[in-house]
């Protein structure tokens, strides 16, 4: 068996009664605080799942795809571990049930375990621990916070909650458990029930875990009779009972936490030391723009991954939503964000007109012909009515296509994604890609990761970004197609970002003196966006739509 190396801490959060109930953000917050409190901390999440990555999962039924800086495809819930630490996390601090599997498949047949049955316990588990391990070796930190997805019960999880009882056995002062569970206020009884919480920390005691905090996630306040209940009945001191209603905003949730002396309380847990109060005034700062805007600007997202059942799926998008936001606080101003369908312009249900009532508009990444034809209707009215543009990855490949139907002459262009015999194939398959797709090599095959750029001077994106050499990720196979850049620049496209180790163009814009703000990007800044430090492309576009508003 694989040991958690002495002296190294680890908090695993686990979920309780039902999903969506905030892991990830407490996750994240808990990382935050102890950041603050002058500890370095990796967080690190664990999908049960049998996918490798997430790179292969419906954005609709599963959110949004998360790319990180290695290429490696991710749940959301790293996106917001990076945006609370403010910092870039490495492939070591994602897993899932399909990598642990693949590992151990893979050394069997390599003879790895010696002629053993190889089995669940040990060998799965221990797969899992080392994981872990090195994940904190790598990252040199203090404590590592991993989140394990699912709920308390799932089939799915239970072998990552043994590996942390196992490691929990074998250092028990350097392990701890937090359980964010949900006490629902069930309406016809208006009053909060603790029973479900009680039932989940049982379930939990059967797989031979006790948590040492509780986060009692609810739309109220907890009080101190029902911290007092499901302090006897779950075996936990009451002062380790944190309270965590709904709160207006994810990024109120740690100044939430340390109000209930929360870094202090996980400080005594873990028997470590830290600074004598937790640094978060910028983050305060941050939070007070989040609340006082007083002048609101109206940006519309036209996408296509909207659609489950009678609901809007936000989470498609989450990224995008969030760099909004960071960059409209900046500006003293507060994001009205309206979800239009593709499908709705290019049906004439939502007649494309009703599009001047935006101060901005972005067309975000995807895949696949569904809505395609709103899009370029999107940009067109945009384009031609001098309404911020900003094109993201699919939302370039349609400015692109709409200025070569409609500026450069070029009838009927298209990209070969969804029209393989276009007359004018203006976006196309980068070559390797093709090969990949005829084996049907689809996970993790795409141009991923983080790439150089080079930007032009006297752009849009050279002001914004104010220096001459970026890094963004991606996560496409499509490309603007080299054949017909020159023709476009001769219509008055300035491609005004380049790879910088090859003949690929990133960005594509018209100028100032043309059009107030149209971009587009090949790459998906919104990735990189940070509360503390928001993204360049998006103030220049928040920025824009102020202006037009104004």
């Amino acid at each position: 068996m694989t040991r958690a190396q002495p002296g190294h801490k680890y908090i695993f959060v686990v979920g309780g009664v039902m999903s969506g109930v905030g892991k990830g953000i407490t996750t994240a917050s808990i990382g935050q605080l102890l950041a603050a409190r002058g500890l370095s901390v990796n967080l690190m999440k664990v999908d049960p799942y049998l996918n490798v990555d997430a790179g292969t999962m419906n954005p609709t039924e599963h959110g949004e795809v998360f790319v990180l800086d290695s290429g490696l495809e991710t749940d959301q819930d790293m996106g917001n571990y990076e945006r609370f630490l403010g910092r870039d996390l490495g492939p070591e601090d994602y897993m899932t049930s399909g990598m642990v599997y693949r590992s151990v498949i893979e050394r069997e047949r390599n003879l790895g375990y010696e002629g053993k049955c190889v089995e669940a316990i040990p060998h799965v588990r221990d797969e899992i621990v080392e994981r872990l391990k090195r994940a904190s070796e790598h990252a040199g930190s203090d404590v590592s916070v991993v989140e394990i997805g699912g709920t308390i019960g799932d089939f799915s999880n239970a072998l990552f909650i043994d590996a942390a009882r196992v490691m929990h056995l074998n250092n028990p002062s350097d392990v701890l458990f937090v359980m964010v569970s949900y006490l629902p206020v069930p309406g016809t009884l208006g009053e909060m029930k603790t029973k479900p919480t009680q039932n989940a920390v049982r379930e939990l005691n059967a797989y031979g875990v006790q948590p040492d905090i509780i986060i009692a996630r609810s739309t109220h306040p907890l009080d101190d009779k029902r911290k007092e209940k499901l302090a006897i009945s779950c075996n936990v001191q009451p002062g380790r009972i944190i309270s965590a209603p709904d709160v207006e905003s994810i990024y109120d949730v740690p100044l939430n936490f340390e109000r209930d002396n929360l870094s202090e309380i996980l400080l005594d847990a873990l028997e470590t030391k830290g600074e004598k109060s937790a640094d978060l005034e910028e983050w305060k700062e941050f939070v007070k723009h989040a609340h006082n805007g007083a002048q609101q600007v109206k940006i519309g997202i036209v996408g296509k991954y909207f659609d489950t059942g009678d609901f809007v799926l936000s989470d498609a998008y989450l990224s995008v939503i969030e760099a909004i936001k960071f960059s409209s606080y900046a500006a003293g101003v507060k994001p009205e964000i309206a979800w239009i369908n593709a499908k709705d312009i290019q049906s004439g249900k939502m007649p494309v007109s009703e599009l001047a009532t935006y101060d901005g508009i972005i067309v975000p990444g995807g895949f696949g012909e569904t809505g395609i034809e709103g899009k370029i209707m999107t940009a067109q009215y945009a384009r031609e009515n001098k309404i911020p543009y900003f094109g993201l990855c699919y939302g370039l490949h349609m400015l692109v296509i709409e200025y070569a139907r409609h500026a450069a002459g070029m009838n009927d262009a298209n990209t070969t994604e969804i029209n393989p015999g276009t007359p004018y194939p203006v976006i196309d398959i980068l070559p390797e890609q093709k090969e990949k797709l005829a084996r049907k090599d689809y996970g993790g095959s795409m141009r991923l990761g983080a790439y150089p750029c080079d930007l032009s001077d006297g752009s849009i994106v050279r002001e914004a970004y104010g220096e001459k050499k970026i890094s963004e990720r991606h996560r496409h196979r499509f490309e603007i197609n080299p054949v017909y850049v020159s023709e476009l620049e001769k219509a008055g496209l300035v491609f005004s970002g380049q790879w910088s180790d090859g003949d690929l163009k990133e960005i594509a814009e018209l100028p100032k003196s043309v059009h107030p703000f149209y971009v587009g990007t090949q790459f998906h800044p919104e990735l990189k966006a940070r509360p503390l430090s928001p993204h360049p492309l998006f103030n220049a576009f928040i920025q824009a739509a102020i202006a037009r508003k104004g």
